[in-house]
């Protein structure tokens, strides 16, 4: 006992068990006199601070904690001496304060106030319970349950490690936190590190952990401060740093998957407890680390196409984006790839085959290439080559090469198949600065390529371009004009040829845009065809037809037929037959006064679906007309299959008859067929008088063509027929009649 414990005791004339009772109780306990100078602390309370009772007996309680500032906080002390309470009981409120190492702790404190011996001299006990590991059990658990949280919501794998990081610098004043992740191959990078200034890191990103270094780290979790310290040191020189804590981590099968440290950049000594913290947050890293090793393999492989393991479109675009991005760039060449037989294996051998096909060409490909150049899948059988550092020699060898490649066969199912490659090759920048103009470039190339000779290559060309944008800016136009009702109708009248009388009308659709001009059929009719708007297009012309041929009729006008020109798309569909028959009934119109004209694609394809429409067509009572007959594979047996009611010669056998015998043989022979078949025979293109006289020699039946008219508008029609037999009768009268009309007027 010190001689300030004695002189307490003795004074207080007590047995000395209850000063042993205080001495061994296990929590601190320290007495301190009305002068706030300490007179008793026993072992509890030197452990909790660190120090021997012999360094504090006698010295003013400000040396261990801030108490006249705690007790000024709670109680008016002057209050509670003129009051002359001897019992002021305080539980339960925290107080920090640092021990000798500089580790902080945090203390439950309990103050009792007594007035001891004659002279009634006021003394403070005060119990102080250590509550530091429980408090920081309670942060590090509120740290976790947030950053699970997070993770759970799908926040930001960055931002939950930025929080984190956060969290733990508050939780650990005057230091710096740092999240970095370890890749099997040591690699070293930084996952989070907020705060921390970028010149502190340069030792750590992109650093390297030797074998030896995994090893020692997967052993001793601690290893990890040499190792961060040291790498940090040896970059930087001199650093804001004064220390470092950090800790190693590991997933469930023990291997080495990241490091969490701080750094203190005050004076003071990282203590043990912060390595508690260090150890108790090791769970929240792990997690974290492992959610970003899952988010990167997932990211990997949505990069990844499926079926070949190589780069998918979304990948390709994101590199491509980057290397644009690059001030240094140089320009490089894209290589579009399309294989020239896989459709025929998918359609006769079936897509498993196919697959198998796409799947050794992708082999081949990426070898070929190595490391050396990207390779991708574009989707369906194109594959994407760049080039880097490019010009058209290079271009062209490689383009050699690829296609050298394929040439070796490939057996499926026992069969060897060689196919090639058509390519198309593109250049940055000359060839467009955005990867959608560079790759759109590479494509269109590539079907020049395909179409003028499989298994060659093309480079991209300005005025190919050029078409296709007309093309896309056309095919919007087209777009806007059926929402608009820009299109019209123009109608062509079809004569009899024997009787000169209007026997019906073509209807023609007809574009006048606002600012384009007028677009000629030939022109948006296929790229109607491409993207998908013919079938509206043609629905409409139904339909515009029917309504018109109505309308003339009211007004006193009648047109017998009106012929209609239908895609090859619509007879893809079943409901076509009931489309046609609502719009009959719509109008009040009899179906023998409607004929569809279909093209020889159209006749010659068997399907069941074409096949059933034009049966049904048929069935209704509407009529059914061959266009441009002879100018496609008409089969005649396919002919006699389809129960058409009259097939239509093309302008071109009729141009230059008169003079060619071969255009002549053909007229006369198609004509012959639709007379034994029972079908009407329609000329189209009659431009002279000459071919007039002639067709009626050979017994065609109907005669349509600029000699009557040109496609007129639904106003104008009723003057051309108005004056029609007055002309036709003038031209009849100068006109030797023909063995064909002797034949009728007989």
């Amino acid at each position: 006992m010190s001689e300030f414990s004695d002189l307490l005791f003795s004074s207080l004339n007590t047995d000395t068990f209850y000063a042993n009772m205080l001495e061994q109780a296990t929590d601190g306990v320290m007495i301190i006199d009305d002068q706030n100078r300490i007179v008793f602390f026993n072992g509890a309370a030197e452990n909790l601070w660190g120090c021997a009772a012999s360094s504090v007996l006698g010295h003013p309680v400000d040396c261990l904690l801030p108490l006249q500032k705690y007790l000024n906080h709670q109680y008016d002390t002057n209050q509670h001496l003129s009051d002359q309470v001897d019992h002021l009981p305080r539980t339960g409120h925290e107080i920090t304060f640092t021990r000798s190492n500089g580790d902080d702790v945090i203390a439950e404190i309990s103050l009792s106030s007594a007035l001891i011996g004659i002279n009634h001299k006021r003394y403070y006990m005060i119990f102080i319970k250590d509550a530091t590991e429980a408090f920081y059990c309670r942060k590090i658990v509120t740290i976790q349950n947030d950053v699970f949280k997070a993770l759970a919501d799908h926040t930001d794998i960055q931002n939950i490690a930025n929080m984190f990081c956060h969290k733990v610098e508050h939780l650990v004043p005057g230091t710096l936190a740092i999240l970095l992740q370890i890749s099997i191959s040591g690699s070293i990078s930084i996952l989070s590190a907020p705060h921390v200034p970028d010149d502190e890191l340069l030792g750590l990103n992109h650093a390297t952990l030797s074998p030896s270094d995994i090893q020692s780290l997967g052993v001793n979790p601690l290893f990890a401060r040499q190792l961060i310290w040291d790498k940090h040191n040896t970059s930087t020189g001199s650093t804001k740093f004064q220390n470092c804590q950090a800790i190693g981590l590991y997933d469930n099968h023990k291997n080495v998957i990241g490091i969490f440290s701080i750094f203190s950049y005050k004076n003071e000594q990282i203590t043990d407890c912060s390595q508690k913290i260090l150890l108790g947050c090791s769970p929240s890293c792990v997690a974290i680390i492992e959610n970003e090793k899952n988010i990167q393999k997932r990211n990997q492989f949505n990069a990844l196409d499926s079926l070949t393991g190589l780069l998918n479109r979304t990948a390709l675009t994101t590199h491509l984006r980057q290397m644009l991005t690059q001030a240094t760039q140089t320009p490089f060449a894209i290589l579009i790839l399309d294989i020239d037989l896989l459709q025929d294996v998918n359609n006769v051998m079936g897509y498993h085959n196919g697959d198998i096909l796409l799947q050794t060409i992708a082999r081949r490909i990426a070898a070929f290439c190595h490391n050396h150049h990207l390779v991708a899948r574009l989707g369906g059988d194109d594959f994407v080559v760049i080039l880097p550092d490019a010009d058209r020699k290079k271009a062209c060898a490689l383009a050699h090469n690829l296609n050298r490649i394929t040439h070796e066969p490939i057996k499926i199912q026992g069969r060897d198949f060689i196919t090639s490659l058509s390519i198309g090759i593109s250049f940055y920048p000359s060839d467009g600065n955005t990867v959608e103009d560079i790759l759109a470039a590479s494509e269109i190339a590539m079907r020049q390529a395909k179409k003028q000779a499989r298994g060659s290559f093309r480079f991209f060309g300005k005025g190919a371009n050029s078409s296709v944008r007309e093309r896309l800016v056309i095919g919007s136009a087209l777009r806007e004009a059926l929402q608009k009702k820009q299109l019209y109708l123009a109608y062509q009248p079809q004569i009899c040829a024997l009787s000169g009388a209007l026997c019906g009308v073509e209807a023609l659709s007809r574009w006048h845009h606002p600012t384009l001009g007028v677009i000629p059929p030939s022109t948006f009719i296929p790229i109607a065809e491409e993207t998908g708007q013919i079938e509206a297009i043609g629905l409409w012309s139904l339909e515009k037809s029917c309504e018109q041929i109505t309308i003339w009729e009211q007004n006193a006008i009648y047109v017998p037929i009106v012929s209609v020109n239908m895609s090859a798309v619509h007879f893809g569909s079943l409901d076509l037959p009931e489309q046609i028959v609502c719009i009959l009934k719509k109008y009040n119109l009899a179906p023998h006064r409607l004929t569809i004209e279909i093209t020889e694609s159209v006749m010659m394809r068997q399907d069941p679906e074409t096949t059933a429409n034009l049966t049904a067509i048929r069935n209704i009572g509407v009529g059914l007309s061959m266009d441009d007959f002879g100018t496609g594979f008409s089969s005649l047996s396919r002919l006699a299959q389809i129960p058409l009611t009259e097939i239509k010669i093309d302008r071109s056998f009729i141009e230059d008859f008169e003079n060619n015998i071969s255009s002549l043989v053909v007229a006369e022979a198609a004509i012959n067929i639709g007379k034994r078949l029972g079908i009407k025979v329609v000329t189209e293109g009659v431009e002279h008088k000459e071919q007039e006289i002639k067709l009626q020699e050979l017994g065609c039946d109907i005669l349509q063509g600029y000699l009557y008219s040109k496609p007129l508008t639904a106003p104008d029609f009723p003057r051309w027929l108005a004056d029609f037999p007055s002309r036709w009768q003038h031209s009849r009268a100068h006109t030797p009649p023909t063995n064909a009309l002797k034949h009728q007027e007989q």
